[in-house]
């Protein structure tokens, strides 16, 4: 029975938590229960683990301020000054330094052991120090028997290892964690890992590769030189393991190397990459030529350049790991992939357009394509595509002993083609059809990055037969459900649709050559909607294929939606690389282009309101001088009104007496005429 007397808790500390290494190490140790590996074979103890679970407590330092907080991390250091750093180090069981990826960890590294054997004596409980350090500490040894180099480097070979001259501080740094380690190995044990280059998960040293692979943008993967070094890996769960058997045995030895067993050369990783995510085709290129690709750096060059044999004894005898890829990553490539796939979240999208003539289908897979980088299937583009890869197949290649048999397959299928498309006016069967489109969503990139099939297959039959699982020998007869392959179906299926009214509409407004050259000439295009409808309303119809498979049909009126936008929202967002840097920049400068266009036009709204504010202002200002002018135009004949019976009374009783004395003035011509004529109106005056 094992010891459970010893804490439950185990608090584990790990640098740079969100680096790829210490990351995935990190979270595969969140996951262990504590004293896991010393119950192996004991089923008893098992129960009561696992009845008990603890798990480790992860903390430890981040190199990127901004991130978001790692779920597997209980406690995460940022910015932290080495006596702060100090402190946290104290507070844990296990410290765990991984000086793998940076080399500038390697300072801090040799710090952090020093710093906590300064503090043996102020130890709560024993510590364990462990330092994940690189095989190019080991990579200019030289064999033990040089008439045999073939014989692989193990432990025992501690003493004669000799480091890259660029890795002489990792072997500096090995040295220290293991010397300080002899003085108190009650309070203070220290192990050193040397590990090979790790592969696994979203991929690291590797990941160029895999990413040229995946995209096929390049005919060929590049390997740097000759590419027949061997190479000393290990799958990034199985360094993790190793840690956990470490933490959980406290073995005696105190230096493990940390491979797997393979002893793969460059070229052969990069073939197999090559082989199982893209079209396996690999070329040799000068190391010189790496620093063009900018995802290579110098010193991602000298790990790739290690040609070393090394094979982990310790390791297999000391401790217990359950190996993931023990065998390699050549042997174990499936499933390495898958793992890349799904941590980068690099999944396929596979949409099925179908729907009416005209309706837009075409121009709806070409938008869709463009935004999630997918590859657009049309039915007669991907025949013509068929038959240019034969006819340039047979042009550009002499028959020879290695690839006659290829040659006369590809002659005889392209004579087969021919000959069917002028039995049937330039068209082909069915059967050839259903074949080169199986094919074409079978291919690498579709099967990468997935598709937009285009208006196909238009019918239940032509749909069972497409995506039919050959794999399946006999087919369950009682089942309702077709058997299908999960490879090739699609996840979405989008029905397109619109009155047949608007789609003649649509048609009527095309240029005549191009509704001849599209076949929706008037006849045509009536004859080709009405198949249509009428293939729809069969009684098993290809939507009704997609709802036995429960991949139901999202139903779009094109008449009264944005068709893309709506799609964008049901699929959701794209699951690849993103923008590369070229699109990036386009994109920067569509935005600028388009938020220029924009000021623009708030420019000129603004210009229009204005102006429309001082037409405004202007009729306003019209219209109140108009209205002034009535109102004067209404007082001066209301004036003119209210004056007459005044003018009328001075007529007939004022004025012939004012024409009287002013006539006698003019006779008598006094001094003072204004006084003369007062005097005069005034005795004249007809009142009194």
């Amino acid at each position: 029975m094992a010891n459970h007397s010893e804490s439950r808790t185990r608090r584990v500390f790990l640098n740079n938590i969100d680096s790829y290494s210490s990351k995935y190490i990190a979270q595969f140790l969140s996951s262990c229960v504590v004293g896991e590996l010393l119950n192996d074979g004991e089923e008893e103890d098992k129960h009561e683990l696992s009845s008990e679970a603890t798990r480790c407590q992860i903390v430890g330092t981040v190199a990127n301020k901004e991130a978001k907080k790692l779920r597997f991390a209980s406690d995460e250091y940022r910015s932290l000054s080495r006596e702060e750093l100090l402190q946290c180090l104290m507070q844990c069981d296990v410290i765990v330094y991984n000086i793998t990826e940076h080399n500038d960890l390697i300072d801090e590294a040799t710090w952090a052991i020093s710093a906590l054997h300064s503090e043996i004596e102020h130890f709560g409980s024993p510590k364990m120090f462990i330092l994940l350090s690189t095989i190019m500490t080991w990579a200019m040894t030289k064999p033990a028997d040089p008439d045999e180099p073939d014989i692989p480097l193990t432990e025992d070979d501690y003493k004669r290892r000799r480091p890259h001259p660029n890795f002489k501080e990792h072997t500096s740094t090995e040295k220290l964690v293991l010397k300080l380690g002899k003085t108190k190995k009650s309070k203070l044990a220290t192990y050193v890992v040397t590990s090979g280059l790790q592969y696994g998960m979203g991929e690291n040293i590797f990941h160029f590769f895999f990413k040229t692979a995946w995209l096929g943008e390049l005919s060929s993967v590049p390997v740097f030189g000759p590419g027949t070094n061997v190479i000393p890996t290990i799958h990034i769960h199985d360094l993790a393991r190793v840690v956990q058997n470490i933490i959980d045995r406290k073995p005696k030895t105190h230096y493990f190397i940390a491979v797997d067993d393979s002893k793969n050369t460059f070229e052969d990783i990069v073939k197999t990459i090559a082989s199982t995510l893209g079209s396996g085709k690999v070329e040799n290129i000068p190391k010189e030529d790496a620093y063009g690709t900018k995802a290579i750096t110098e010193t991602d060059l000298l790990y790739l350049s290690v040609n070393l044999q090394t094979e982990s004894v310790f390791l297999k005898d000391r401790l217990n790991v359950h190996w993931e890829c023990e065998s390699g990553i050549v042997d174990n490539i499936l499933q390495v992939v898958e793992e890349y796939k799904q941590t980068r979240q690099l999944l396929p999208i596979k949409i099925c357009l179908l729907g009416p003539p005209a309706v837009g289908k075409s121009s709806v897979a070409v938008k869709l394509c463009r935004y999630y980088k997918l590859h657009n299937i049309d039915v007669s583009e991907t025949v013509n595509e068929k038959v240019r890869q034969l006819e340039e197949l047979l042009e550009g290649n002499e028959k020879t002993s290695e690839n006659e048999e290829m040659l006369i397959s590809a002659e005889a299928q392209l004579k087969t083609l021919k000959n069917n498309m002028l039995l049937n006016d330039g068209q082909l069967d069915d059967r050839h059809v259903m074949h080169i489109i199986r094919e074409k969503l079978n291919s690498k990139p579709c099967r990468n990055q997935g598709f937009v099939l285009d208006g196909y297959p238009k019918t239940y039959t032509q749909a069972k037969e497409l995506f039919h699982d050959e794999n399946m020998e006999v087919e369950d007869t009682r089942s309702t459900i077709p058997q299908y392959s999960k490879v090739l179906v699609p996840d979405f299926v989008i029905s397109l649709d619109a009155t047949d009214e608007f789609l003649k509409e649509r048609v009527r407004s095309l240029p005549q050559n191009v509704a001849e050259e599209m076949h929706y000439t008037q006849d045509e295009f009536t004859a080709s909607l009405a198949k249509f409808r009428e293939t729809l309303a069969e009684d098993e119809s290809v939507l009704d294929y997609f709802d036995y498979l429960e991949i139901h049909p999202e139903h779009i009126d094109c008449e009264n939606v944005d068709t893309v936008e709506k799609i964008i929202k049901t699929v959701g967002r794209p699951k690849n690389y993103g923008l590369s840097p070229e699109e990036m920049e386009e994109e920067r400068k569509r935005k600028e282009d388009e938020r220029h266009l924009q000021l623009k036009q708030e420019e000129v709204e603004k210009e229009l309101r204005q102006r429309l504010e001082n037409d405004k202002m202007t009729a306003l200002l019209e219209e109140w001088n108009r209205n002034m002018a009535e109102v004067k135009k209404q007082e001066h004949e209301l004036l003119e009104t209210r004056s007459v019976p005044m003018r009328h009374y001075l007529m007939k009783y004022v004025m012939p007496t004012v024409i009287q004395g002013l006539m006698d003035c003019c006779k008598v011509k006094p001094d003072d005429p204004v006084d003369f004529l007062a005097e005069y109106l005034f005795r004249n005056n007809s009142d009194d």
